[in-house]
């Protein structure tokens, strides 16, 4: 086994601080050297009892630290190309959480980036497929346990939006997850997305409708549908029902006891992603982690990132004119064959 991995974590806000803490805490072979914000005192509070790891506010300064072997990138999307293209340049490992870039363009240059340093360096951040649920529905498609797999329902609820949570993001921030979900079950690219736009809530912000029913298929014919609905109020709740041709599979749902009493039955809700996904992230860095010492990843692909992102731009186009819009998507590397 190489050496641990010394990480400099770009980004300190809820996911990265959240990261911080995990590999501070939970993961094996690798330690923080680093964290990165423009808010260095947010960086300095998140290297609070971490010896060694030093706050800085550029993260280039951090890229060339030679402390340094490794990357999480954990800023808003728009900022990710720039520090992907750096980190290539210095061929280490990088998580990148999603998006890996906001559009197809620019996530295009980052395959065509990786491709030419001639291996993959690149994991991206779709954490769902680490989690057990997941990974035991993937097992029963794969095997084809109830025979072929014919649709997939998706529900994605959240209990509310932060401000200047815009419509687009409904596709960007919160659908690319069941885009890649899709793509993961399936082991399919998506060929067309549309978006309907039915009755709204009264609880979404000026400029947000919400929610929103959106229509996928795939290369073979699978039909999925995605309820995105992020003014749910009453929690954060995931889930999946597959449909094949001998019976179905749900995940997801209520989490922890079932009680009955005093009149009343009924479980919990989890209130964010931390809570519904905090295992799948800590199988994930740490698959991450384990990969990166033996010079490969331990996951979504830069590929997936760029697909997703085709996705994303088909969705949103298709919010906008409510016609079945094809992804538009370029022949793949044999890096990623």
């Amino acid at each position: 086994m190489s050496e641990t991995l010394r990480i400099a974590v770009i980004g300190a806000g809820r996911m990265g601080a959240d990261h911080i803490q995990r590999l501070n805490t939970r993961i094996h072979g690798a330690e923080v050297a680093a964290v990165v914000d423009v808010d260095l005192a947010r960086a300095q509070a998140a290297i609070e009892g971490i010896p060694g790891a030093v706050a800085l506010a550029d993260a280039e300064e951090a890229l060339n630290n030679g402390d340094v072997n490794a990357v999480l990138i954990a800023t808003p999307g728009f900022l990710h190309e720039d520090i992907l293209l750096k980190a290539l340049a210095r061929d280490i490992p990088i998580l990148c959480e999603k998006p890996m870039t906001p559009d197809a363009e620019s996530s295009w240059k980052i395959v065509q980036a990786e491709e030419k340093l001639g291996r993959k360096r690149i994991q991206v951040g779709f954490m769902r497929r680490f989690d057990a649920e997941y990974a035991a529905l993937g097992d029963i498609i794969q095997n084809q346990e109830l025979g072929e797999l014919l649709m997939l329902h998706h529900q994605h609820r959240n209990p509310t939006t932060p401000p200047g949570f815009t419509n687009e993001m409904l596709i960007n921030d919160s659908v690319v997850h069941e885009f890649d979900a899709i793509r993961f079950f399936t082991g399919e690219e998506i060929t067309s997305v549309q978006v309907r736009l039915g009755k709204a809530t009264k609880n979404a912000p000026a400029g947000q409708h919400d929610p929103q029913h959106v229509l996928i298929e795939t290369e073979s014919g699978v039909l999925a549908d995605v309820e995105i609905f992020v003014n749910a109020k009453y929690g954060y709740e995931v889930g999946t029902q597959a449909s094949f041709e001998e019976g179905t599979v749900s995940i997801g749902g209520d989490k922890g006891p079932y009680t009955r009493t005093a009149g009343r039955w009924g479980g919990n809700v989890t209130p964010g992603f931390e809570e519904r996904f905090g295992a799948a992230y800590d199988v994930e860095i740490q698959a991450w982690v384990d990969a990166a010492r033996r010079g490969e990843i331990g996951g979504p692909t830069a590929w997936d990132g760029y697909a997703t992102a085709a996705c994303c731009e088909a969705g949103v186009e298709a919010q906008k004119n409510g016609e079945k819009v094809a992804v538009k998507l370029n022949a793949k590397p044999a890096l990623y064959s």
